[in-house]
Order: C-alpha cells, then sequence, then structure tokens
C-alpha cells in the first residue's frame, strides 16, 4: 500500500469506477454521505439494492431526511458508532470522508467496519490525495495534509494487523472544471468544514493563485484519488 502515486494515467468519474462493482441485490452502507450525491447514485442505477447512508452532521442529516427514494435510509450516526447488527450489510462506501474521523476514532470506526461487513464483504474507502493544483490552492484555506496521512496509516495498519485484506488499491483522477474565481470560492471555500476565517488579504493571494492557471478564465484541475477496497476476513 502507498500513500501516494505520482504518475496517474487513469481519468474518470468514480461512479464509473463503482459500478464495476457487484452491488446488485445488496445491502449497502455508506458512512459519511453529506449531501447524498452519491448516494442517491448508487441507489437509482442497477436493481434491488437497499442502500442505508449515515450521516454525522444533523443539519445535513435533516436536509437529507427530505429526499423521497424508496430504497435509501438515512441514520444520524458516525462510523465509529454504526447503528447496525453484526454481519448485517454487504459493501460499504466511504467516499471522501474516512480523513473526517477525530484521529482517537479512526481505529474505532474501522472495528464497527468490520463488525457489521458479513463475511468476505467488501469496504471501499477512496480518499483524495494532498496533490495537485487545486490541493495547493485548498491548502491555503484548510490544510489536510496530517489528516490524511492519519487516515492512510490507520487503513494501513488494518491491513497488516489481518483485520482485512487488501482487496485492491486503485489510483485515479476526475477532472474538475471552475468557471472562474467566483466559482471555485463557492464550491471550495464557502463550506461549513473551512472554520477558520478568511481573511480579505488571503483570499485575494487565493485569488491571484488561482488567476495563475488561467488568467482567471474557466480552469479545470485534475483531483488524484486513492482507492482502498478492504475485503472482511
Amino acid at each position: 500500500m502507498k500513500l501516494i502515486e505520482e504518475n496517474i494515467t487513469q481519468t474518470l468519474e468514480e461512479i464509473y469506477l463503482i459500478e464495476t462493482l457487484n452491488l446488485d441485490n445488496k445491502t449497502i452502507l455508506e458512512l459519511g454521505c453529506g449531501s447524498a450525491s452519491m448516494t442517491k447514485q448508487l441507489a437509482m442505477n442497477g436493481s434491488n439494492r437497499k442502500i442505508i447512508a449515515c450521516e454525522v452532521d444533523e443539519e445535513q442529516h435533516k436536509k437529507n431526511l427530505n429526499l423521497d427514494i424508496e430504497n435509501i435510509e438515512f441514520k444520524l450516526n458516525g462510523a465509529q458508532n454504526i447503528e447496525l447488527e453484526d454481519k448485517s450489510v454487504d459493501m460499504i462506501f466511504m467516499f471522501k470522508s474516512f480523513h473526517h474521523i477525530p484521529y482517537d476514532l479512526m481505529k474505532k470506526a474501522l472495528s464497527e467496519i468490520k463488525r457489521v461487513l458479513k463475511p468476505n464483504g467488501l469496504a471501499y474507502i477512496s480518499e483524495p490525495l494532498f496533490k495537485g493544483g487545486q490541493n495547493e490552492l485548498i491548502a491555503m484555506f484548510h490544510n489536510e495534509q496530517q489528516v490524511r496521512i492519519d487516515a492512510f496509516e490507520h487503513i494501513k495498519e488494518a491491513v497488516e494487523e489481518e483485520q482485512f485484506k487488501l482487496f485492491r488499491e486503485i489510483f485515479f483522477q476526475t477532472e474538475l472544471i471552475y468557471e472562474d474565481f467566483e466559482d471555485f470560492k463557492t464550491r471550495q471555500m464557502n463550506l461549513s468544514y473551512n472554520d477558520n476565517n478568511i481573511t480579505k488579504e488571503l483570499e485575494e493571494e487565493i485569488k491571484n493563485k488561482f488567476n495563475s492557471f488561467n488568467d482567471g478564465k474557466k480552469t479545470s484541475f485534475m483531483k488524484p484519488f486513492r482507492v482502498d477496497i478492504l475485503q472482511n476476513i
């Protein structure tokens, strides 16, 4: 297992990677579902899928409850305390969420994932890499380098201690396009988890950095990811 891949050649939308897995007729758990964008795609593709989607943020959970999709059940809990029976799910997904778990709860979260997975069930953990042009911009106001290292080390340790078998490790990149700096600001800077106050001076620095990529015009970045697919043993 490795934290970073420098030469990523595979470019795709993550949903296409997900749909290479056999998800039909399965009970699927998503942890840290956020606004449920991936949840909805999981539920609406394929057939006979039961989706249980967990979110720890109460306000976002309330919004998710307003969605009316028959095969999705929304629950308010974190990965470290999954309110499900032992060996009750076939597949678990975490999209860009494992590194948001507090450090001292990461090991507990992996234990909970193992507990609720059926024997030979898979846990798909997708994490953004700390590299690339967009990452340079975001790190100016929300630096996640250490938490991403911490997440990787915990996953790696769980494999080395034989809680899980590494079924597959995949590196890919997704293209992200911003119309201009205001679009970037809306989609990346004005987020609830960016709890630091961005001063006018810092915002100007970020804007200048953004404009350096394409003179303030429509700009695309390749966002790199690592996926660790763990099999319960």
